[in-house]
């Protein structure tokens, strides 16, 4: 795993939902430090710090070392807030880790070889069910991400999270044990209705073809055009 990032953040005087607002009055997002058998402690951190870090990939996987006055603490991002209209950070949780800490961490999966698959040859669909596995590992050996070959992979086919070799140390959380990661779909093939064209309202029928619903002239011959002269007619004078 790579080595932690250095962030800043200020400590906090008080808690609460109204020392929250206050702090962000100031320009700034209020958060909390926990764990580890430690106090909560409460912090502050400056949006355009927090915003960048939160639009990389491996967001909640990534160690940081937070530093808050002369104290620096090893921590994970275990939650943050946003605002529902404009989604900007609200408030964020940070939880301290040591590098033999156990944690539950949401990992992302990666798909390879997909030009190995005979059913993406055919013009399969790869479905993904599951694109993050949570996993148990210690804090040291949390992966980057777990990779899914779809070599042989045909239409109808499914990948089962127990096919996956994990990394060492690296084991799925229970619920996620004989998980569906994901699937080869048949193509989806919509055949238009084929629609018969009528004469629009008002429009002449061509020359030789009856209206719908026209009753040929008495006398007329089987298939005469409608308002055309009856066989054996005198010609209408001009």
């Amino acid at each position: 795993m790579a080595d932690a990032i250095s962030l800043s953040a200020q400590a906090r005087d008080r808690a609460g939902r109204g020392a929250a607002r206050s702090i962000r009055r100031t320009g700034l997002v209020p958060g909390v430090i926990y764990g580890n058998k430690q106090a909560p402690s409460a912090v502050a951190m400056e949006p355009r710090a927090l915003l960048l870090e939160m639009n990389r990939p491996g967001f909640r996987t990534r160690l940081y070392d937070v530093k808050v006055g002369d104290t620096t603490e090893r921590c994970l991002f275990r939650d943050v807030q946003r605002d529902p209209v404009s989604e900007k950070p609200l408030h964020f949780d940070l939880m301290r880790v040591t590098a033999e800490s156990r944690i539950h961490v949401r990992i992302p999966v990666r798909f390879h070889n997909h030009e190995a698959s005979p059913g993406i040859k055919r013009g399969g669909v790869l479905n993904v069910v599951n694109h993050e596995i949570e996993v148990v590992c210690k804090v040291s050996a949390i992966p980057e991400r777990i990779d899914v070959k779809l070599d042989g992979l045909d239409i109808g086919h499914s990948v089962h999270l127990a096919e996956i070799k994990l990394p060492e140390g690296v084991v799925p959380a229970s619920f996620y044990k004989d998980a569906t990661i994901a699937t080869i779909a048949a193509p989806t093939i919509v055949a238009e209705p084929t629609v018969e064209a009528k004469p629009a309202e008002g429009e002449i029928p061509a020359e030789g073809e009856a209206a719908e619903g026209a009753v040929p002239a008495e006398g007329a011959a089987p298939g005469a055009v409608p308002g055309a002269p009856a066989a054996g007619a005198p010609p209408a004078k001009g």
